[in-house]
């Protein structure tokens, strides 16, 4: 069953994603809706989610036009520096695995989460 990625559009909404990390992994897709490697990387992640996604990660996708301070308060939080397009792979309240432009592949992102 494909999964869907939830639209982060608040900074409560990202305090729970943070916090949902201790339970379960969570993946984070920052993304630029007028960058056309932003487009490429997140067709990349659709396809991920179409096709092979993990039942024990939840997704949650950042539009970075409209969110700005929400994905600079990721980057803050996880000491990640902010890039996009961006899918950043947390677990207990730490990045443990990202990438960012053309290394953001549906094969990337199965191997990540199958080996974290």
């Amino acid at each position: 069953m494909p999964a869907k990625l939830t639209d982060l559009t608040s900074l409560e909404q990202l305090s729970e994603v943070l916090d949902n990390s201790n339970q379960r992994t969570q993946l984070i897709f920052k993304h630029s809706n007028t960058c056309p490697i932003s487009t490429t990387a997140y067709k990349q992640m659709q396809s991920y989610l179409q096709n092979s996604p993990s039942e024990n990660v939840d997704y949650s996708l950042i539009v970075v036009q409209t969110a700005r301070n929400i994905s600079n308060e990721v980057a803050a939080k996880l000491g990640v520096v902010h890039e996009s397009p961006q899918a950043i792979l947390v677990k207990n309240g730490q990045a443990v695995w990202n990438k960012s432009h053309f290394d953001i592949t549906q094969k990337s992102l199965t191997e990540a989460i199958n080996n974290n």
